[in-house]
């Protein structure tokens, strides 16, 4: 099968294609043949080689694929055979032509949805709905989607408007994506700082944030009485060493940050959510999917322009 490896971690030009043996279906494990595969932050990361995500030279990269059920291992129910599934690989092996997944890391894809769109909110999308209930959003509030140009983010932005919140502000540093999101629930847009708009609050209910790095502690001091922040990603790194400082210096406020895993959702709850967000987009219910559509052979320029920040939502590649 086609593959893309990693030859050099680094800069996306160490990415490309080759031949590697087609993966079998082992006990308690699927077989897909890939019609999508999704490219996410985590993906650019390991091929960076930061915050000690890299695996060895040589490797596949890609955590989730959608696709058509080939062949199933000991132990697995032979009615997955022919279905259509989104499968959650791990930190590898999702960018070729077959990939292999664990019987609690696939979700069944409706007959409406097609795999391109199913892979552009198989875990995006599960995330941010975990990340607004591990904040316990409520209606009326407001809530910051930092990254709300990416992936998670976007996904973020439509449920959190879908939820009621009252004010849905996402950064982002292009006019054209702002527009978009403003299509997608977003009800202002603020630059990379957190500027750009004064009619948004200064102080803020919920924020989640996809990003990291260095700029946290300044986010977090926009947090509200009682104020939640969701660390879901480190797409700019880790969070200096003394970030929850500003927590320390108001009690009072009873504000609170929390890194969050989708690892710590129970199997059968984030399966269950999955199918039906799956559902819902079928239905239409939560508005445009955004995604691009790559040919297998453009991985690294998808991971440049992902590092150039100039990707929005989840670029998709079709074999």
């Amino acid at each position: 099968m086609k593959a893309v490896i990693i030859e050099e971690f680094g800069d996306p030009a160490g990415m490309r294609v080759a031949d590697r043996p087609k993966p079998a279906a082992g006990p308690g494990r699927l077989l897909v043949r890939t019609e999508a595969i999704g490219v996410g932050g985590v993906d650019a990361v390991i091929r960076r080689g930061t915050i000690g995500l890299a695996g060895e030279p040589g490797m596949v990269p890609g955590s989730e694929v959608a696709g058509v059920v080939e062949a199933v291992g000991a132990g697995v129910d032979p009615g997955w055979l022919g279905r259509r599934v989104w499968a959650f690989t791990g930190l590898t092996g999702g960018y070729a032509e077959y990939a292999s997944a664990g019987l609690d890391d696939v979700t069944a894809i409706p007959d409406a949805l097609d795999s391109v769109d199913a892979v552009t909110l198989g875990s995006a999308a599960t995330v941010a709905h975990f990340a607004l209930a591990h904040a316990h959003l409520a209606p009326g509030e407001s809530v910051l989607v930092r990254g709300a140009s990416g992936s998670i983010g976007i996904a973020a932005i439509q449920l959190a408007a879908h939820a009621g919140a009252a004010a849905v502000a996402g950064t982002t540093s292009s006019a054209e994506r702002g527009r978009r999101l403003r299509r997608l629930g977003a009800t202002h847009l603020l630059d990379r700082a957190g500027a750009g708009d004064d009619a948004f609050p200064d102080q803020v209910d919920v924020i989640v944030d996809i990003i990291g790095g260095q700029d946290v502690p300044a986010f977090v001091d926009r947090l509200a009485p009682n104020g939640r922040y969701v660390l879901v990603g480190a797409v700019a790194g880790f969070p200096p060493a003394d970030f929850g400082r500003p927590l320390l210096t108001g009690f009072r406020l009873s504000r609170s940050i929390a890194a969050f895993s989708l690892d710590s959702v129970p199997v059968p709850e984030r399966n269950r959510v999955r199918a039906q967000l799956f559902e819902r987009a079928a239905r239409g219910e939560l508005g445009s999917v955004v995604h691009e559509v790559l040919p297998l052979a453009e991985a690294a320029e998808a991971h440049r322009r992902m590092d150039a920040g100039a990707v929005f939502g989840r670029i998709v590649l079709e074999p």
